[in-house]
């Protein structure tokens, strides 16, 4: 318990204690009361955050999902050497974000990046493209990055949920003339709801708090098209050094992380 109070409770008491003050945290504490919540409602750059992690946040659990799902049905069959691909397919989930970052960031690299040299290798394209530099391809290609990173986990789980179900219930679909889509749509899906749901809210709460990819692939450039809520909460308190605003962002993201909790835990 005093652990959890330590960890846990204080940095977040403290955090919202902040959010009413215009403050540096050594010497300068000015009450504000309400007013860097009001402000952030109001605040284009802080609004342009929340859309972007909104999108990326709809866009990578879909696509964890489809990813997750071709994959486990496929580890579902009865395919040769399936525990080899089972292997393969899990170690994007065993690096570190960090690592992934650093990795994606070298292959698509303008100059020298795998990528680059492979399409102009097969004359796919006819000069290096700045995929991180260059605002229409820099953000899909963070989305990307975290798809591939975090599929396995859902894919496992699926896999997972997929094998409790009892093969009898296929068999009867395929007597009554049932096609694979058919059962997929009709069976697979209705009965791994309970797996699905969990993965979507775990999944939302996941990507609302994308930091690392944005942070090494991008810096949140070019521009700030890849600037995702967390990462605008990083730059307001040690990049401009408004803490008391960062804070209220913060609390604002806390709250709405709290509802989808809250929503998962009725729903269970």
């Amino acid at each position: 318990t005093l652990t959890i109070i330590c960890l846990v409770v204080y940095p977040i008491l403290y955090g919202i204690y902040i959010s009413f003050f215009d403050t540096n945290l050594v010497n300068k504490w000015n009450f504000v009361g309400l007013r860097y919540y009001a402000q952030a409602l109001t605040d284009a750059s802080f609004l342009h955050s929340l859309m972007k992690t909104m999108i990326f946040t709809v866009t990578v659990v879909c696509g964890h999902f489809v990813l997750g799902f071709i994959f486990a049905s496929i580890l579902n069959t009865d395919i040769k050497y399936r525990t080899l691909f089972r292997g393969i397919l899990i170690l994007p989930w065993l690096f570190p974000d960090v690592v992934i970052a650093y990795l994606f960031k070298w292959i698509l690299n303008t100059q020298g990046g795998i990528l680059n040299e492979l399409l102009m290798h097969f004359s796919i394209i006819s000069e290096p493209v700045g995929w991180l530099s260059t605002s229409a391809t820099a953000f899909p290609c963070v989305i990307l990055v975290s798809m591939w990173k975090g599929y396995p986990l859902v894919m496992v789980q699926i896999l997972a949920g997929i094998q409790t179900i009892s093969h009898d219930l296929y068999e009867a679909a395929e007597i009554d003339g049932a096609n694979s889509i058919q059962k997929f749509f009709k069976l697979t899906v209705p009965l791994l709801k309970p797996t699905t749901f969990f993965l979507t809210i775990t999944g939302i709460i996941s990507s609302f708090k994308v930091f690392g990819y944005t942070n090494v692939m991008t810096g949140g450039g070019p521009g700030s098209s890849t600037y995702t809520l967390v990462y605008y909460i990083y730059t307001s308190a040690f990049k401009y050094y408004k803490m008391g605003y960062a804070s209220a962002i913060a609390v604002i993201l806390f709250v709405m992380l709290l509802i989808v909790t809250i929503i998962q835990w009725v729903h269970n």
